[in-house]
């Protein structure tokens, strides 16, 4: 405690005598000193005394990977405007290519004292990345959300669509077209959602008395162009279909089977993960597998308004039921009756 005590006070340039006037919610502090205290509590990684955490500014950080995916503005758009509704400002994060990473927004999010942490896609939800800064969210109890999968590791209140179910509802309808050398194009080897529908994948061959064939089972990143090149590689395997882990894959996969001198769906059939906007107005309009958007918003701003209002530790991850939402890029498989 003295420790504390004496390192804030350094921090904010006031006696000890201050800052646990501060700290003990006791008059004689200027609103000034006060809000500097308390500031620098965040900076320094001490969590704040339970009634002094009323304090957070009426704001949350909306922390997203990137905006080119039609998904992530999705979501922001849902969160942002329920945040507004119950009388928060969200504060947008968005990363860029040798911009500002996802820890410096952890930070700069504490120093404006914000109410609680929102993720759309993250650092959490890759295995092999720096994960550090969640941990401060941790020990400050900072209240959090996570949209989609993280790792083990990582025990935060998330909301998640069932990769599982959206890899039997893509194999089943494709299966049902007659087609057997079906491509997966997933993630990156190490993100977890792209992991958890692979393990589907798996087990949905074995359960049929097969082995999955590992050389139809492609890794990309989550762009049009990776996916273009991706999905080459797939068509070089003689694949009748491909399932995407994103809709921009799937648009990437499609070109290059338009590159290669075939057609959708007539020679291939291509399946897309999201339903992001746009995806009917796409020539073939893209089958592909919606997640349930609204409902998945409007559940992270309950787990995270109960998180502010009682300061409860909620760290279960809830799945949201996925849709195959069946149109033109999906035909039955070449020679098939």
């Amino acid at each position: 405690m003295s420790k504390r005590l004496a390192e804030v006070a350094r921090k904010v340039g006031v006696s000890e005598a201050t800052v646990s006037r501060v700290l003990n919610d006791k008059p004689g502090v200027s609103d000034a000193t006060r809000q500097a205290v308390l500031t620098a509590l965040d900076v320094l990684g001490y969590e704040r005394p339970t009634k002094l955490r009323g304090e957070r500014a009426r704001l949350v950080g909306l922390v997203l990977p990137e905006l080119q995916n039609p998904i992530f503005p999705a979501f922001a758009e849902i969160i942002g405007g329920a945040l507004a509704q119950n009388g928060y400002t969200p504060v947008l994060c968005t990363q860029t290519a040798g911009g500002i990473s996802e820890a410096d927004y952890v930070e700069l999010l504490l120093q404006q004292q914000v109410s609680g942490v929102v993720f759309v896609g993250g650092a959490y939800a890759q295995q092999d990345a720096d994960h550090t800064h969640y941990g401060r969210l941790t020990d400050l109890h900072l209240p959090t959300v996570l949209v989609n999968a993280p790792v083990d590791s990582l025990r935060f209140a998330t909301v998640s669509c069932d990769d599982t179910v959206a890899t039997t509802q893509a194999l089943t309808h494709l299966r049902s077209l007659g087609h057997e050398r079906i491509g997966l194009l997933l993630g990156p080897r190490d993100h977890i959602p792209s992991r958890r529908k692979l393990a589907a994948a798996r087990r949905i061959a074995a359960e049929a008395g097969e082995e999955l064939d590992e050389s139809l089972v492609v890794h990309s990143l989550y762009s049009l162009e990776a996916g273009q090149a991706a999905a080459t590689r797939l068509l070089a395997a003689g694949v009748t279909a491909i399932v995407c882990a994103s809709d921009p894959m799937a648009l990437g996969a499609i070109r290059a089977v338009r590159r290669a001198g075939l057609s959708v769906p007539r020679d291939v059939s291509v399946v897309g993960y999201d339903d992001s906007a746009l995806m009917n107005c796409t020539e073939p309009p893209l089958t592909t597998i919606r997640q349930p958007i609204e409902p998945m918003g409007r559940t992270v701003i309950e787990l995270l308004l109960r998180q502010i209002s009682s300061d409860s530790a909620i760290r279960d991850e809830l799945f949201f039921e996925p849709e195959l939402v069946v149109r033109g890029s999906t035909g039955p498989a070449p020679h098939a009756p």
